[in-house]
């Protein structure tokens, strides 16, 4: 007997120190909750992703690089803990459709989050057309111009963007791009200005991979004397002139870039080219008021909800309900450290999923009492009725949390981002409230409990249930 109060009084311990650790935890900021979109705020995007042109054996693959590239690019813009997932959804008969979920918290300029995403930096080298090439161009230009419409009052309606495209194919296309890019990095030039002083510029530096640099080492060889030409996004950025060839894959990218408008490029050439076309489907936005709110209820929520509970378990299980309702505490701060400690995203869904586990954890605890009182009708003494009716109720218990853990897994392997978010908390509690139900509240219960089979009027009166006395 002394051996089981010791424990249980070092379980009630471990109980009591979970919850001050996550009350402190979360007063000094050392280590709060991790909170979902819906109750921090920010921006939801939902991506499609045209894998047509993928073999079915390398999609899963491409979904990987492509959330690995998209989590590259976000991390370059320094937006705190982004969540970045793939996921497979089922549209009918027709077969599936691969998906890619983006949540920005804190970032609720919609705007911002699509361009954040969805900007692909297109890094071309065009080499200078030979005098042939620029001929034919040439008299392509002066048919387009001698093409045009004369309005009514004597003006030419051009067509701007076919001439501008003219234009620029006085460069040629090489095999050269963005694809071989290694690394891109910030750098600063010393340009003379008037009266001898210096002025530091941003210049951005490209080192390419081994493909890279041999193909920048032929390119640079074959063209002596003619201009290398940087496009990126369609827009020529500079034209230097080749004097040698150039080995080892660096390459220098000039133009009138501010400081920002430098370490965005940079940014958006280091986290690489899409592997495979999205297109952007759903958007949502969350204010920080409203994720506040959400979170506020959700608390509220379930302290009510446990305090209701505490009430009804005490009130007619009176001492194995306050044991109940002890236990439950105990299996509250468990389940607050867990999730802490994991890290669990908490979504208002993860809340719910949480909400109902206390329940399940209550559905055991009145299994055991029940089968304690029946053993108490027989005659059975307290000590040996909680021993018997924990046993009896075990089996019960075991299977219909077995059955709910089931369930939970095959919600949170098959479930979108919201459902998984249930689906872990719910499983979680399971797993803590058949610790707190089976463990804690028999060793205290054994702890009170008499061996003696004539119990005194105040040991029945705790040990009735109902309003009877």
């Amino acid at each position: 007997m002394l051996k089981t109060r010791i424990i249980a009084l070092l379980c009630l311990g471990l109980g009591i120190f979970l919850g001050v650790y996550v009350y402190q935890s979360e007063q000094t900021g050392s280590s709060t909750f991790k909170l979902g979109l819906d109750l921090s705020g920010g921006s939801y995007l939902v991506y499609k992703a045209d894998v047509s042109k993928v073999d079915e054996g390398e999609i899963n693959i491409s979904m990987d690089s492509l959330r690995d590239v998209i989590e590259r690019r976000i991390n370059a813009f320094g937006v705190s803990e982004p969540n970045v997932q793939t996921e497979t959804h089922t549209i009918g008969i027709e077969g599936n459709e691969e998906r890619l979920i983006v949540e920005l918290p804190g970032v609720t300029d919609l705007q911002e989050a699509v361009e954040m995403i969805g900007q692909t930096p297109l890094l071309e080298f065009k080499i200078e057309a030979s005098k042939d090439q620029l001929d034919l161009l040439q008299e392509e230009l002066k048919m387009t111009l001698s093409a045009e419409d004369v309005s009514d009052d004597g003006k030419i309606d051009l067509d701007v963007n076919k001439i501008i495209a003219l234009q620029n194919q006085r460069y040629v296309d090489t095999e050269l791009t963005g694809k071989y890019l290694e690394k891109a990095q910030l750098q600063f030039s010393q340009a003379g200005q008037p009266g001898g002083a210096l002025q530091s510029s941003p210049i951005i530096s490209l080192s390419f991979d081994k493909k890279g640099a041999e193909l920048f080492e032929e390119i640079t060889t074959q063209n002596v004397g003619k201009s290398l030409a940087i496009y990126l996004d369609g827009v020529l950025l500079s034209a230097p002139q080749i004097n040698t060839p150039i080995s080892g894959g660096q390459a220098i990218i000039e133009g009138s870039f501010t400081l920002d408008e430098a370490k965005i490029m940079v940014g958006r050439l280091n986290s690489g080219a899409l592997p495979i076309p999205i297109e952007l489907i759903s958007t949502s936005t969350i204010g920080p008021s409203l994720g506040q709110n959400a979170l506020n209820a959700g608390v509220r929520a379930g302290i009510i909800g446990f305090i209701f509970v505490a009430i009804f378990l005490i009130l007619w299980y009176r001492l194995p309900g306050l044991v109940a309702a002890v236990a439950l505490s105990v299996y509250t701060a468990a389940m607050m450290w867990m999730f802490k400690f994991i890290p669990v995203t908490l979504t208002a869904a993860g809340i719910a999923g949480f909400i109902i586990s206390i329940g399940i954890a209550v559905d055991a605890n009145i299994l055991i009492f029940e089968r304690m009182k029946e053993e108490m009708k027989k005659g059975v003494r307290v000590f040996d009725a909680v021993e018997i009716g924990f046993k009896r109720a075990w089996s019960s218990i075991r299977d219909s949390n077995i059955s709910s853990i089931i369930s939970a897994f095959f919600l949170f392997w098959f479930g979108t981002a919201l459902i998984k978010g249930f689906a872990l908390t719910f499983g979680l509690g399971i797993l803590i409230s058949m610790l707190t139900a089976v463990t804690f509240t028999r060793l205290v219960l054994l702890s009170f409990s008499s061996k003696e089979k004539k119990l005194g009027r105040t040991m029945r009166f705790l040990y009735k249930s109902g309003f009877n006395k």
